[in-house]
């Protein structure tokens, strides 16, 4: 089993378009290391993702890393912001049908609170 660490955001920056944001990574052994995750913001425009929506998508990169990397300079690239808009997409979806099945097709919408009309 892998030990588990913990990020936690504590700023960014911003250089020609590129943000970059640092984290803080607390093992389990409590010692921290900083981590720097860079995003493309042209990128993020192309895809359409929100600026509110990159630090939680760079804590899951640093999540998904796998814990013997050494590497402490990461770079969310063009195909998993792909992946995560075709992702969000999909959810997206799904919510709409799920809307759309939950609702029967009503002819008198609403007679139960306006009464029998004769």
């Amino acid at each position: 089993m892998k030990p588990h660490m913990r990020f936690i955001l504590i700023g960014f920056t911003q250089d020609l378009g590129v943000r970059v944001f640092a984290f803080e990574g607390i093992g389990e052994d409590q010692i921290r290391t900083e981590f720097l995750v860079k995003a493309d913001l042209a990128l993020t425009r192309r895809y359409g993702i929100r600026l509110q929506e990159l630090p939680l998508m760079c804590r899951g990169l640093l999540e998904r890393r796998n814990e013997g990397e050494e590497e402490r300079m990461l770079a969310f690239t063009e195909d998993e912001m792909c992946l995560y808009a075709r992702q969000r997409a999909a959810a997206r979806d799904a919510a709409v049908q799920k809307r759309k099945a939950g609702r029967p097709p009503g002819v008198d919408i609403g007679a139960a609170w306006r009464g029998h009309q004769t």
